[in-house]
Order: C-alpha cells, then sequence, then structure tokens
C-alpha cells in the first residue's frame, strides 16, 4: 500500500547512505562556493585599499610645486648650507660642520639628530669619501631621507582589507584637527571614495558645524549627535555600524580636542578605539594624531603621551607653511618611530599633502 503523498516513505539504508552522500556533496560544493565568494569579495575590498592607499601617496610626487612654496620658510633657514659648502675646502671642515650644525637646529631637527648628521659627515669627510661641497650636501640630504625611511617605515594609509574603513583622528585644541579630517575626505572623493564622517567632538559645537560644512563641501555624509546628550564612543559606533550597513568605503572620525595631560579626556579615546573595534572587527585602521608644525619640537612630549594611551598609527603634521621649523618632522618620526602620513602646507582644500620622503628632503634645501 502506496504511502500518503504528505508523508515521506522510509529510505533504505543503502538509498539513505546515497541520498545522505548526495546532500552532502552538495552542501560541501555550497560552502566551497560561498567561502570562495567571501574570498573573493574581501580580496577584492583589500585590492581596492591597497590601490587607494598607494594612489594617494602618488599623487604627492605630482604636487611637487606646493610641497616647495609649503616650505619656502624652512628652505630659507637652509638656504646657508649652500653657502658654507660652496667654498668648502678640508681646512675649513670643523667650522664648517659647526656652522651646518647650528643651521640644523635652528630649523628644528634637534640637537640628537643634528649631532648624528653632522658626526656622519665629519667621519665621511676623515675617511676621504668626501672631497667636495657637492658631495656633502648630497651625504646630508642621504642622512636624512635614511632617518625618515628606516625610523619611520610605511607612510601609506593602511586601510585594512573590507569595507569601511576606519580613520580616527585625534589631538589637542587648535592643531587643525577637524580641517584636516575634511581635507582628508576632500582627498578620497577625488578618488570617487564614498565617505562617511563621524561628528565625534560633541563637546564643541562649533567644531560639529564646521564638519557638517566641510561634509557639504566635499559631498561626504556626516552622522551626528541629534539628541545632542549622546558621547562621542556613541556616536562613532553609530558611524561605523551606519557605515556597514550603507556600503561606505571609509568612515572618518572626529574627537575632541583635549591636553595630552587631561587624564580623563585620554581615557576617552581609549573607550572611543574600543567602540570602534566592537562595532567592526579590526577597526580602527588608523589613528592619525594632528600635530602643529608651528610648536616645533615641543610636539614631542605630546606625541608620546597620545601614542601611550591609545597607539598612533601616523601623523599628520599641519601648519609647516608658516613655520621654519620643517626639521621636526625628522624630529618627530626619529623620536618615535612613526610615520608621517600627511603633511599640511596651505590652506586650500588640496594642501594636505601625502608625505613623501624623498620630495620632502628636495624640497627644504635650495
Amino acid at each position: 500500500m502506496a504511502a500518503p503523498s504528505h508523508v515521506l516513505p522510509f529510505l533504505s539504508p543503502a538509498g539513505g547512505c546515497a541520498a545522505s552522500s548526495a546532500r552532502a556533496r552538495s552542501h560541501s560544493q555550497s560552502g566551497r562556493r560561498a567561502g570562495l565568494l567571501r574570498c573573493s569579495a574581501a580580496a577584492g575590498q583589500a585590492g581596492f585599499f591597497t590601490r587607494l592607499g598607494r594612489l594617494i601617496k602618488e599623487k604627492a610626487k605630482s604636487d611637487v610645486e606646493k610641497l616647495f612654496s609649503g616650505f619656502s620658510k624652512t628652505r630659507e633657514n637652509l638656504s646657508v648650507v649652500d653657502e658654507l659648502l660652496t667654498y668648502w675646502n678640508l681646512a675649513d671642515t670643523d667650522r664648517v660642520l659647526d656652522d651646518l650644525e647650528e643651521a640644523l637646529l635652528v630649523s628644528d631637527f634637534g640637537p640628537k639628530i643634528s649631532f648624528r648628521i653632522v658626526d656622519t659627515l665629519r667621519e665621511e669627510i676623515r675617511d676621504g669619501k668626501l672631497k667636495s661641497g657637492a658631495e656633502i650636501k648630497v651625504a646630508l640630504k642621504r642622512c636624512i631621507l635614511e632617518l625618515l625611511t628606516s625610523k619611520g617605515g610605511n607612510s601609506e594609509l593602511n586601510l585594512g582589507f573590507r569595507k569601511p574603513a576606519v580613520i580616527m583622528i585625534v589631538g589637542v585644541n587648535g592643531g587643525g584637527k577637524t580641517t584636516s579630517l575634511g581635507k582628508l575626505a576632500y582627498r578620497f572623493k577625488n578618488e570617487g571614495v564614498k565617505v562617511l564622517m563621524a561628528a565625534g567632538d560633541t563637546f564643541r559645537a562649533a567644531a560639529r558645524d564646521q564638519l557638517e560644512v566641510w561634509a557639504e563641501r566635499t559631498g561626504s555624509e556626516i552622522v551626528i549627535d541629534n539628541d545632542k546628550k549622546a558621547q562621542p564612543p556613541a556616536v562613532l559606533s553609530q558611524a561605523v555600524k551606519r557605515g556597514k550597513r550603507e556600503g561606505f568605503d571609509v568612515v572618518l572620525c572626529d574627537t575632541s580636542g583635549r591636553l595630552h595631560t587631561n587624564y580623563g579626556l585620554m581615557e576617552e579615546l581609549v573607550s572611543c578605539k574600543k567602540v570602534l573595534a566592537k562595532a567592526l572587527p579590526g577597526a580602527p585602521n588608523e589613528i592619525l594624531l594632528v600635530l602643529d608644525g608651528t610648536t616645533g619640537l615641543n610636539m614631542l612630549q605630546q606625541a608620546r603621551e597620545f601614542n601611550d594611551v591609545v597607539g598612533i598609527t601616523g601623523f599628520i603634521l599641519t601648519k609647516l607653511d608658516g613655520t621654519a621649523r620643517g626639521g621636526c618632522v625628522v624630529s618627530v618620526v626619529d623620536e618615535l618611530g612613526i610615520p608621517v602620513k600627511f603633511i599640511g602646507v596651505g590652506e586650500g582644500m588640496e594642501d594636505l599633502q601625502p608625505f613623501d620622503a624623498e620630495a620632502f628632503v628636495e624640497a627644504i634645501f635650495p
């Protein structure tokens, strides 16, 4: 007697094994296909971010004129180098090197770096490796370039392997944090990147207004504190979740300016970092510290404190066009072994330049 149509007949042992085996093969193939699709998607996103980081870095090489004009004051300070080396002769070595050391110190290379560079040059002159002023200048530039590349590592943005990439911007009050974030958004948008801003500075109403203006200028979306009572970690978490949900490529997180000596506010940055990691494993991909270039070597203590608390992955040095203290770029890299990612060399939207060590060295020497 046939079984009713809505009841599945019992399978024979052989038939059950065959059916189970077929189902297992089907599930296995589906799992492999799903895994391959996930790997393909992840590889695609990784490739996108790798190309993006490289492309932004390469743009620095095409903007050399901006870099040259941005470092005009530092270059003017170091113009004495050519004067010293043009008529150099072996008998004048000690006097010339002393004057060269002073020129480096005035440009905020810092005592440790200035002494090290001059000692290297003195040794190479003594060994007969440098026999003219032109050769000494080449060696001087080489020493500075080696410091930047050996200590600073890779200055390209590390945007991870999945969307959205999350970048957290931190720093003290008045350093140019929110403006740097806006200019960074402008660079991303020029490369066709879908950008979401997070107004994590909930303490200063003007900061939110300023970021909204930047969002409008750059064509970016923005997440703000609507009830004006939310804490910064909540705003940043909301932004990352929206970034995931709506397919944004990059989420740029602004934070409140704070003194590195204010323990409570520094601890808040730790909370922000933890919240971002909870909303998206691996986030934030970059934590960029904005430093005011006009403060010169005074920025080093700020950098140490922020790095100790939150773990800085790169620096943005601003206002370098308004100072002759461009040597601080080398000092901060040498002291902390953290790369400079961007430098601010003007007030225009395009004046936040990706840092290129070789172009920098060429720009500061006449």
